[in-house]
């Protein structure tokens, strides 16, 4: 069966971070759908065309193979159940879905709209991040929901999109998402 991370990221800007994480994704599922959206859960900077760009520009930085991370615009949707939809018309019902989130959204997941209906249907993958511990309790409330939930073997960069905004962090972000910001006057 096809093995497809979907991965989508409100994230304001996209960080070598978010790259480290596309990078482990590949070698683990056949296909890494990566999308930017809107979370309605938090505020948004800079609009949702911007950071569809610099996500684009990260993905074309990351030149390995199997060459399996792709942009895919029209699944960006403010909910994820409506994101898992799209992706089922797109690729079909005979595939295994795994959604990836940092663990900054474990508490927050379960607030999700129709997150009944959505973990069900899909695995939960749970990236560490620096700052954000992943409660056990935490885990085990997603599992009486859904289907599989487990958390990456990754230790990803230290860097967010927060730090790269209030304090400028230059190692947050990649020298083309980098230009890309100070091109179009962002931040």
């Amino acid at each position: 069966m096809k093995k497809i991370a979907l991965f989508g990221t409100s994230a304001d800007p996209p960080t070598a971070g978010h790259q480290a994480i596309l990078r482990w994704l590949s070698d683990r599922f056949d296909l890494v759908a990566v999308w930017a959206s809107d979370n309605p859960l938090k505020s948004h900077q800079t609009p949702l065309e911007h950071r569809t760009k610099m996500l684009g520009l990260l993905i074309e930085e990351i030149d390995l193979p199997p060459n399996n991370i792709n942009l895919y615009e029209e699944l960006s949707d403010r909910r994820t159940i409506n994101s898992l939809e799209k992706a089922k018309q797109k690729w079909g019902s005979d595939v295994e879905y795994t959604v990836v989130i940092g663990s900054d959204l474990v508490r927050q997941i379960r607030r999700w709209y129709r997150i009944e209906e959505l973990l069900p249907k899909v695995n939960v993958l749970v990236v560490p991040r620096p700052g954000y511990p992943i409660e056990i309790n935490d885990l085990e409330a997603l599992r009486n929901i859904g289907r599989d939930v487990s958390v990456a073997n990754l230790n990803a960069p230290a860097v967010s999109s927060s730090a790269y905004r209030e304090k400028g962090d230059k190692d947050a972000v990649t020298p083309p998402v980098k230009d890309y910001i100070h091109r179009e006057q962002l931040y």
